[in-house]
C-alpha cells in the first residue's frame, strides 16, 4: 500500500514539473509578441470600418512610420480626403484640408476617437515594446476562439505615463499571436478590447494586419481596422516625415 501511495505521489510530482517545465516565463511571452509585432519601420495601406449606432463608415489611408517618433497618414476616402496626421519628434499634428490649417493634438486630445473610430489618436501611433513598459504576470491558460492560449496580466511600470495602465492578453500557446486584449484604466475600469482577426507572415514575423477594436465607452460601436501591402522594417525618407508633407 505505501508503495502505491509512494508511485502516485512521484507521478504527481513528475506531472506538476513537466507542467512548470513547458510553462513558459511570462516576461519571454511578452517579448515574443513584442518581436512580432513592434517594428523599425512600416508602410502600409489601410482601412477603417466603423460601425456606430446602425450606421458605417469606411475610412481609407496611407501610412508610414519609423519607431515610435515619427509617423505619417493620410486619409483617401473622399470625405476625408487630404486629411493628414503627422507625429514628428513625439508630438503630434493634423492637417484639415477645409481650413487649409495645421494644428497640434496634444494632453487629453490625444485619448479622443480618430476620425470617430474606436481607435484614439494615440492608439494609431502607439509602437513601444510592452516588455519595457510593463511588468507581466502569467495568469494561467485558457481557450480562446478554439485556440490555446496563455492567459497574461501586465501592470504599467510607470502608470501616469500609460493610457491603459492595465492589461490582460490572450497568447496563442502554438504560434504566439495576441488573439485578444483587454485594456483597463488604473481604477480597473475596461475601457477597450481588441481582437485579432488575422495575420501575415511578412519578414520571418507574424504581423496583425486585421484586428476589431471596440470601445466600450461608446455604446454599439465597433471599428475593424485593416492593413494591406504592409512594408517593414525598409528605410522610409525623412521628409515623409515633415511639416512641409502636411500642406502639399
Amino acid at each position: 500500500m505505501k508503495t502505491t501511495v509512494c508511485m502516485v505521489t512521484w507521478l504527481l510530482a513528475v506531472s506538476a514539473m513537466l507542467v512548470y517545465a513547458q510553462t513558459p516565463p511570462a516576461m519571454e511571452l511578452l517579448q515574443r509578441v513584442d518581436n512580432n509585432e513592434v517594428y523599425d519601420t512600416i508602410e502600409y495601406e489601410g482601412e477603417m470600418i466603423i460601425n456606430y449606432q446602425n450606421r458605417r463608415y469606411v475610412k481609407t489611408m496611407k501610412a508610414y512610420a519609423r519607431s515610435n517618433n515619427d509617423s505619417f497618414i493620410e486619409f483617401l476616402n473622399p470625405e476625408d480626403r487630404g486629411t493628414k496626421y503627422l507625429k514628428q519628434k513625439g508630438r503630434l499634428y493634423v492637417y484639415s484640408p477645409d481650413t487649409e490649417e495645421v494644428m497640434l493634438i496634444s494632453g487629453h486630445m490625444l485619448k479622443e476617437s480618430m476620425m470617430g473610430s474606436d481607435l484614439s489618436y494615440e492608439d494609431t501611433i502607439d509602437n513601444e515594446k510592452r516588455s519595457v513598459r510593463y511588468t507581466p504576470v502569467l495568469a494561467g491558460s485558457e481557450t480562446y476562439n478554439g485556440r490555446l492560449a496563455w492567459v497574461l496580466e501586465l501592470t504599467a511600470k510607470n502608470p501616469k505615463r500609460e493610457s491603459y495602465p492595465k492589461q490582460k492578453l490572450w497568447i496563442d500557446q502554438e504560434n504566439g499571436d495576441m488573439l485578444h486584449s483587454e485594456l483597463f484604466a488604473l481604477s480597473g475600469s475596461k475601457l477597450k478590447e481588441s481582437t485579432l482577426i488575422r495575420v501575415e507572415t511578412i519578414g520571418g514575423r507574424r504581423f496583425p494586419v486585421e484586428l476589431e477594436m471596440r470601445d466600450l465607452l461608446r455604446r454599439g460601436s465597433k471599428t475593424t481596422f485593416v492593413m494591406r501591402n504592409v512594408v517593414l522594417d525598409k528605410p522610409i525618407p525623412d521628409s515623409v516625415f515633415s511639416q512641409r508633407n502636411l500642406g502639399r
